[in-house]
Order: structure tokens, then sequence, then C-alpha cells
């Protein structure tokens, strides 16, 4: 088994980071994994525990299809996605903060690699870190960003222009 982990602190309380891993997953997972060129829910309704889909992603020029299932779902503190057609794990953990925040805590599991990938497990390996590290600022950023947009104020009302009557000059 490989893995790569990563864990990164967002300023959000858990339940607003929870809401768009897990809440949101079908809209907002190509956002954080743009790898993932298309993304087909395969069970109807919500993503909930029990739900599979697939996906099509493009890595470092490599294209895979891939169906996975949502595990696990324990609102507000983990969303775990465990591969059906490949030996895949990826597991995000929610731990809130003293100052209000969220701890996020991702790692992505392989549990066995196919024979001709083994002399380049040392790669796959590197791959795996890195793209952990991707995942958790991207998820950072966007969290992060989504939640400034929905705080920035309000632009200025518009000035209602003085009425005038007919025959005055302005």
């Amino acid at each position: 088994m490989i893995e790569g982990r990563a864990a990164i602190a967002i300023a959000r309380p858990a339940p607003e980071v929870y809401r768009f891993i897990a809440v949101d997953f079908y809209r907002n997972y190509p956002r954080w994994s743009p790898e993932v060129v298309s993304l087909t829910p395969l069970t109807a309704g919500p993503w909930r525990e029990g739900a599979l889909a697939r996906q099509v992603r493009v890595d470092q020029g490599r294209r895979t299809d891939t169906t996975f299932r949502a595990t696990r779902l324990e609102p507000d503190r983990r969303m775990l996605i465990d591969g059906v057609s490949a030996p895949y794990q990826a597991d995000y953990t929610l731990t809130p903060t003293l100052a209000g925040g969220t701890l996020l805590s991702f790692r992505f599991r392989i549990a066995r690699l196919d024979l001709l990938l083994l002399p380049f497990e040392g790669l796959i390996r590197e791959a795996l870190a890195d793209g952990a590290d991707r995942t958790a600022r991207n998820l950072k950023s966007l969290i992060e960003a989504e939640a400034d947009d929905l705080q920035s104020p309000c632009p200025p009302p518009l000035r209602a222009r003085p009425h005038h009557h007919r025959g005055e000059r302005v």
C-alpha cells in the first residue's frame, strides 16, 4: 500500500467545510480536483453513504476512468471514498480548531499497484504526496474564497436620479 497525506488549516468552521466537500460534492469535486474531466452520478439523488459515481481523470497526461463509492459520511467530521473499479481510498477528516476554523486532513491510498507499475513505486509515491498537498491547498483556497464572497459587502445602492418635470431644464 502507498499513500499521500496532507493537512491544512482552513479559516472556516467544520460545518461549512463539510458542506463544501460532502454535501455539495457533485458540484465542487471537479473544482478542487481539476484533473477530473467528467463526473457522473451513478446513484439517483444526492451524494450520500453508498452513492456511486464515475469519474474520468487526466493525471499527468494519463487518462483513467474509475467508479467509486461514498463509504462513510460523518456530518461535519469525515468523508471516506473507496474505489470500486480500482483499489484506492480517499479520506477527508475535519477537526475543529480552537480559533473556530478547521484542520483538514486528507489521505489518498492505493491498496496495491499493478505489477507493471512496481518499478515506478517511488515516482508514484512522490506523485501521491504532491497530489495530496495540492488537493488540500485547492480545498483551502476555494472554501475560504467562497466564504469571503458570501461575506463581502453588498454593492452600494443605486442612487435615484432626480425626477424632472417636462419643460424643466436640467
